[in-house]
């Protein structure tokens, strides 16, 4: 079932893999709920209980369990494999999402502990379907070049999604209350999952990733070993994109712009990574992937240090759009590199830590900004978040120094 080498690897030859179509479809069937999900509970908790403060904490919680225990979820697909272990986690994720609709649907005296509670332990239950997509389609593809044309459409397809997610949020609040929404992204999460599990290049990867219980437990120790460099670099790009989404609020706020300005500002930023996603995964490149890493990194830094001069709205989102061209490309370029790094059957763990790096420096980033957009101008703000991308760019390109050395220092002599 897995392509060895083909003459032209196009976007068309990944998705004419056997079941390759079917795979991608239902997983961004479910993948489309993280969207919609955590932006309804967030509408829903402030309807019923009537507090910010209240709806704030329990997405804090929500986002916190989900991304810092997306590693601990992979590692139980890695053990059992996707379909042992998508299926209960999908039944607890439904279940406790019921829940909470229950408990938020209207509005009243709703026990903010218990708000709190039933949120974190949903996002405990988040499904990582993203980093078990990736892993699929390192066990259908074994070409390099192939695999990154797998990798740069799927990225660009998870852009796309969280892009429209929000958008059919606001549909839906228009004629139903925020709990449709809790509702609907369930219902995509359980339909997308059930048809995952149920391809047969979901089977099979499963049964490839699977080893004797012997081997499995003494595969942990060195299974991650290399994964740290694309978590870093990942973390470094969520780092400058969460400092740069509320330093764009800022902006328009500042200049009287509405808050539609704001949306469209940000969607170059999104129109500029798929570009470039397809892009990048069109080109047939040659350096391996862990050298091309820090300079996608690194793209970043002069496009937003033009973000910084810019006067306008209007030259804020060319510059944004020329910053979104490296957003996709060095997160495919991570996750490629983490592929490489981690051994068959951590695949997904590789994926998943690559994913908590992004949303743990997008936390960081848009908390940083918050800080410093107290005492300091937009423009200076833009700056310390190409700053920050081209310092890990620095850091992600020492240690691809460290480790070829490391690797040549261990071939023995002729």
């Amino acid at each position: 079932m897995s392509t060895k080498s083909v003459a032209r690897p196009t976007y068309a030859v990944v998705l004419h893999l056997p079941y390759a179509r079917r795979t991608f479809a239902a997983a961004l069937l479910g993948r489309l709920s993280y969207g919609i999900v955590p932006l309804s509970v967030m509408l829903a908790v402030t309807r019923a209980t009537g507090s910010y403060a209240v709806a704030g904490t329990a997405m804090a919680l929500f986002g916190g369990t989900s991304v810092f225990l997306s590693p601990a979820r992979a590692a139980l697909i890695d053990r059992y494999g996707p379909r042992r272990a998508l299926v209960p986690m999908a039944a607890a994720y439904a279940a406790l999402l019921g829940l909470l609709t229950a408990l938020v649907w209207r509005p009243g005296a709703v026990p903010p502990f218990l708000v709190g509670a039933v949120t974190a332990a949903a996002g405990a239950c988040t499904l990582p379907l993203g980093p078990t997509m990736r892993a699929v389609w390192g066990q259908l593809i074994q070409d390099r070049a192939l695999l990154q044309r797998a990798y740069s459409l799927d990225g660009v397809a998870e852009e796309l999604l969280f892009v429209s997610g929000p958008l059919i949020v606001g549909v839906l609040v228009g004629f139903a209350p925020p709990t449709a929404g809790i509702v609907f992204g369930t219902c995509l999460m359980a339909a997308g999952t059930a048809g995952f599990v149920r391809s047969p290049a979901v089977r099979a990867a499963g049964h490839a990733g699977r080893e004797p219980r012997g081997r499995r437990a003494a595969a942990p120790r060195g299974a991650l070993r290399g994964v740290l460099r694309p978590v870093l670099a990942a973390a470094g790009v969520g780092l400058a994109l969460g400092a740069v989404d509320l330093v764009v609020v800022a902006f328009a706020g500042q200049r009287h712009y509405g808050d539609d300005a704001v949306a469209w500002t940000l969607a170059a930023l999104s129109a500029g990574s798929a570009a470039g996603g397809l892009l990048n995964g069109a080109v047939a490149w040659r350096a391996p992937a862990r050298a091309r890493l820090p300079l996608t990194v690194a793209g970043l830094a002069p496009a937003l240090l033009g973000a910084a001069l810019a006067p306008g709205l209007g030259t804020l989102a060319l510059a944004l759009a020329a910053a979104g061209f490296f957003v996709a490309p060095a997160l495919t370029t991570a996750y490629l590199t983490a592929d490489e790094a981690a051994a068959p059957e951590a695949r997904v763990r590789a994926g998943a830590w690559v994913n908590t790096g992004v949303n743990a420096g997008s936390t960081a980033g848009a908390a940083g900004a918050g800080v410093l957009l107290g005492g300091l101008s937009t423009a200076l703000c833009f700056t310390a978040a190409a700053a920050a991308a081209l310092l890990t760019a620095l850091v992600t390109a020492w240690g691809a120094a460290h480790t070829d050395r490391e690797s040549q220092e261990a071939v023995p002599a002729a």
